[in-house]
């Protein structure tokens, strides 16, 4: 199979795993919009890869008020846009052990990006997907195996993530039941520890000497990107898939009930 989206915008491009698949999809002919708050990493993008086959728009995705604006900038300038990739993430630790150490500005701005700004995304451009039936689009968010067994260190990106991936699944389930939704895919890469900067800019983790560690990069998004190109809606990679079937198929059963019996007939309330 191939990738069936030509106009990507991939939220979280400046480094690690977003800039990684937005350099693969590039190598396979699709025109990739990176979006980012590091204006030097975006320009070096798009000179690297040329104005034909990249393009770039510095945005602070945490900036809630101003996504509903920008989105329609993008899409004004952007409107073969088909696919959207949420990839933006920011990882720290919490220790409730110490209450008096923890920065609550700080678990408020790492839920902000890690979740709360992925919602206001969706609300944004889902319009334009929409509007795009019958033509196939695409939501695509990166979460973590974090959501499926948290990590006591980082306590709060693991349920951020676990919203996420709980947020994905109703979504999914939404839009395949709207007639005018049901072009619209919605698919989920659940990455391992992945060796980027999501570790090296983690004091605590650099001090002790532990912010170089997880799956190299490319060999991440060779098995990520083989799961999108088979159209699968749920990419674990790695270890993650084996813990992925073994923890979620059950619940994924149950959701299913769930699905038949209230968007399947109609009824609010299972």
């Amino acid at each position: 199979m191939s990738f069936p989206y030509k106009t990507v915008l991939m939220v979280g491009c400046t480094a690690g795993i977003g800039l990684a698949l937005a350099e693969r999809m590039i190598e396979n002919g699709v025109f990739v919009i990176g979006v980012g708050r590091r204006k030097d990493r975006l320009d070096a993008f798009v000179a690297k890869h040329g104005p034909e086959k990249a393009a770039a728009s510095q945005f602070d995705i945490t900036d809630l008020d101003g996504i509903k604006g920008w989105a329609e900038g993008i899409i004004k300038s952007y409107p073969t846009l088909d696919c959207i990739v949420l990839n933006s993430g920011i990882q720290r630790s919490l220790n409730f052990a110490s209450p008096t150490t923890i920065d609550l500005a700080l678990m408020q701005h790492e839920t902000t990006t890690n979740y709360t700004a992925y919602v206001y995304l969706m609300a944004a451009f889902l319009p334009h997907l929409q509007s795009l039936s019958p033509r196939p689009a695409s939501l695509v968010a990166v979460t973590s195996g974090l959501a499926l067994v948290p990590l006591p260190r980082c306590a709060n990106y693991c349920a951020g993530k676990a919203a996420l991936h709980s947020l994905l699944w109703s979504a999914r389930a939404q839009l395949a039941h709207d007639p005018g939704s049901a072009h619209i895919r919605v698919v989920e890469i659940l990455p391992p520890a992945v060796r980027t900067e999501l570790h090296s800019l983690q004091p605590d983790l650099k001090e002790a000497g532990h912010d170089d560690f997880g799956m190299p990069i490319g060999e991440f998004v060779d098995e990520a990107w083989e799961g999108l190109l088979q159209g699968k809606e749920e990419v674990p990679v790695g270890f993650v898939k084996g813990r992925l079937d073994a923890f979620e198929g059950p619940r994924r059963e149950a959701f299913k009930g769930i699905v038949g019996r209230t968007l399947g007939s109609g009824k609010v309330l299972p």
